[in-house]
């Protein structure tokens, strides 16, 4: 019985071999947005999330009053562990921030409610971009020398992965 080899180039394989990774990776990394939450007058709005051990949490959370710009009510946030322990909280706000690495898994709830506004104001609109794992990172940040090793490091594990297909393409 006669075997065909099927002879790939290295201008055949890498680019599979990319698109590839970038299917993984489209995958795995899940999109983050903005969510938007309507703050009751009276009462507390919530959000949770199911997080494991050792995961980095970023968000910035404000207020939009699209009726007075110029002065948004001011809401009041807290943030808890699964266990309850504080981990942000801040009063009488219009915009905030909060950033921790997870020391336990279970839910991690955010609660905002209004705060003590001069003005009667009837409900409150919220942004909160709430970022966790590799989506926390500030990408646009990283320097390019850590982006050039990275792709570095890239390209001589696809060389690696190359020669072992070459090597099996020609033991077999």
């Amino acid at each position: 019985m006669g075997e065909t080899l099927i002879s790939l180039d290295r201008a055949t394989v890498l680019p599979l071999i990319l698109l590839l990774c970038l299917a993984c990776y489209i995958c795995v990394v899940p999109v983050t947005e903005a969510i938007w939450l309507q703050i009751p007058s009276s009462g507390t709005k919530c959000v949770s999330e199911e997080i494991n051990s050792n995961v980095v949490v970023l968000a910035d959370y404000y207020v939009i009053d699209e009726a007075h710009p110029e002065h948004p009510p001011t809401v009041s946030a807290k943030v808890t562990s699964p266990y309850g322990n504080n981990l942000h909280h801040n009063e009488n706000v219009t915009h905030g921030q909060f950033a921790f690495t997870t020391t336990e898994a279970g839910n991690y709830m955010a609660c905002f409610w209004l705060g003590s506004n001069p003005q009667k104001v009837a409900d409150a609109t919220l942004g909160l971009d709430w970022r966790i794992g590799f989506s926390a990172k500030d990408w646009e940040s990283v320097a390019k020398k850590d982006k050039i090793e990275a792709s570095s490091l890239n390209y001589s594990f696809l060389l690696k992965l190359e020669s072992g297909l070459r090597f099996l393409q020609i033991s077999a």
